[in-house]
């Protein structure tokens, strides 16, 4: 879910192209969850799946997705998440529930024939297994691209990067990691293009976001601390409720006349189970890893190949042709900067 304060913050439209040469930490539960809602088979919802009825789409958008990236010139660094916070069990529970549900709904909308809602409720009983996370932590090392095993919440750790000056910044649909304290985050970065409306026949043009937290904070005139404390207020993965009757607008009103947690608390009626100062000081100071080693490699074709094609039956033409695509790209330069791509 992440934090639900997206619409009043400033943003900038960007496009692909002008995150060339930079390293982007990219959430990698976030991005692969994407792929699981949006990979699917447009009239019956059934994600795709290889002949042993094996669930490929998460496989399918790390591969397209990332060669994209890099024709562009940038340079993911993937970020998974370790243990949750104790205080975040609940609603991880919730979200299992609400993920059962949308399986019942989803199979009851196949059965009697209600197209407009098979897709929703598909899309909405995905879920992340220790398999496919697995298998996508072994793509990219074939891709030889790097991955970082977070101890806590991933976007945490790749604030962390950001921070450090390791990553340009976040790229994610949510907006933890400028709580997180990173200076950038990218939203977008994996849907990029012609998507069609959710039962609508529309289709829109999605381009990448660029949320600035300079300019957020300038902005808002609020401090990196008073936004987390906005957050809270709203709703966050750790108290989802939030405070009850509170939107974004009156939050940061709340926060602009009172400035610290303790004189906001006495002025709302705080009903989540979890500690308001327990979870504040986990945004403050998250658990992170300085354990890791960020370096860029030349695919490994044949085990991409063996992954792809002999292991999940995709195409060997498509997925040979794409990242012969790729080296020659590499090798004439053709992209502004994209000589250092298999660079650290």
């Amino acid at each position: 879910m992440g934090v639900q304060i997206s619409n009043i913050l400033p943003k900038k439209e960007i496009a692909l192209e002008d995150l060339a040469n930079k390293r982007i930490a990219v959430d990698s539960f976030n991005t692969i969850f994407q792929f699981l809602s949006v990979i699917r088979d447009k009239d019956t919802g059934q994600p795709l799946r290889d002949s042993k009825g094996r669930i490929t789409s998460h496989l399918s958008g790390l591969f397209y997705r990332t060669l994209k990236w890099s024709e562009t010139g940038i340079k993911p660094i993937f970020v998974f998440d370790g243990e949750y916070p104790k205080f975040k069990r609940n609603t991880v529970k919730e979200r299992e529930e609400k993920r059962e549900e949308s399986l019942r709904k989803w199979t009851e909308a196949v059965e009697e024939g209600r197209k407009e809602d098979i897709m929703t409720y598909a899309q909405a009983s995905s879920r992340l297994t220790s398999e496919i996370i697995d298998e996508s932590k072994k793509l990219l090392d074939c891709l030889g691209v790097p991955w970082i095993q977070a101890p806590s919440e991933g976007e945490a750790q790749a604030s962390f990067l950001v921070k450090n000056g390791e990553a340009y910044a976040v790229g994610s649909q949510d907006t933890d990691s400028l709580l997180f304290g990173s200076e950038r985050l990218i939203r977008n970065l994996s849907i990029t293009g012609k998507r069609k409306l959710p039962r609508q026949e529309k289709w829109i043009e999605v381009k990448p976001l660029l949320f600035d937290l300079q300019l957020i904070l300038s902005e808002l005139n609020i401090t990196k601390e008073q936004l987390i404390i906005l957050g809270m207020l709203v709703g966050t993965d750790y108290s989802p409720e939030g405070v009850k009757g509170i939107g974004p607008k009156n939050a940061l009103k709340l926060v602009t006349e009172h400035k610290d947690l303790d004189k906001i608390l006495n002025h709302v009626e705080w009903t989540s189970k979890t500690n308001p100062h327990e979870i504040y000081d986990f945004f403050i100071s998250p658990p992170t890893s300085k354990d890791y080693k960020i370096e860029w490699k030349d695919p490994n074709k044949e085990s991409v190949v063996k992954l792809m094609s002999d292991e999940h039956d995709f195409s060997e033409e498509r997925i040979s042709k794409s990242l012969d695509k790729l080296m020659e790209i590499k090798k004439a330069g053709a992209q502004t900067g994209l000589s250092n791509w298999f660079k650290k």
